[in-house]
């Protein structure tokens, strides 16, 4: 048994709210012949190295996300956006079986147009990043040459985290704290949630 299967074993027997819906999820994936693998502590499927979906179980619901989701035609209207700052990936949030097994043959519909995708290499255009950092980046970043190099080489998507991140909070205070608590990750070229 791979490290890898170790860990989907473990991540489907730890839940105790969603796990019936999961697995139901699960079986649909593997049926359209995905590779399951483990990936950002939760069961990844894959086409040809690619990742197509994630699930995961949340406080309130059992989810299947697609990476490239924004893609998809969604011909049933039944994406949603997994948070407000979401660009590229959308999600299916379900609360029982019945409701999967009712929506079965649009799920397998919605996985092949996501593999169909993935297979042909399409890209999730990405406009250039309109989030203008907090005043006290701009300042740590000034005072700090490497922070400013090693920040500005990061990934768009890291830098995106952390400064949404660093602008959620409301107090100056707070957004200098985030900053200097997480140097040590921006020197060392991790994203915020990289291990």
């Amino acid at each position: 048994m791979s490290d890898d299967d170790r860990k989907i074993d473990a991540f489907f027997s730890d839940q105790e709210r969603w796990r019936e819906e999961l697995l139901a999820l699960r079986k649909i994936l593997l049926d359209c012949e995905l590779v399951e693998t483990f990936k950002w502590s939760s069961p990844c499927y894959t086409v040809d190295d690619g990742n197509v979906a994630l699930l995961w179980g949340f406080k309130d619901a059992a989810t299947l996300g697609f990476f490239k989701g924004v893609l998809l035609k969604d011909p049933e209207k039944i994406l949603i956006a997994p948070g407000e700052n979401s660009r590229s990936s959308r999600i299916l949030r379900f609360t029982g079986t019945a409701q999967i097994a009712g929506l079965e043959k649009t799920i397998k519909a919605y996985v092949r147009e996501a593999m169909e995708l993935e297979c042909a290499g399409a890209k999730v255009d990405m406009p250039k990043d309109d989030l203008d950092y907090p005043e006290e980046l701009v300042c740590a970043l000034g005072e700090d040459p490497e922070l400013q190099a090693t920040f500005e080489g990061l990934t768009p998507g890291r830098r995106r985290g952390y400064v949404l991140h660093f602008s959620q909070a409301k107090q100056s205070q707070t957004r200098r704290a985030r900053i200097e608590k997480h140097r040590s990750r921006i020197l060392a070229g991790k994203g915020m949630h990289d291990r």
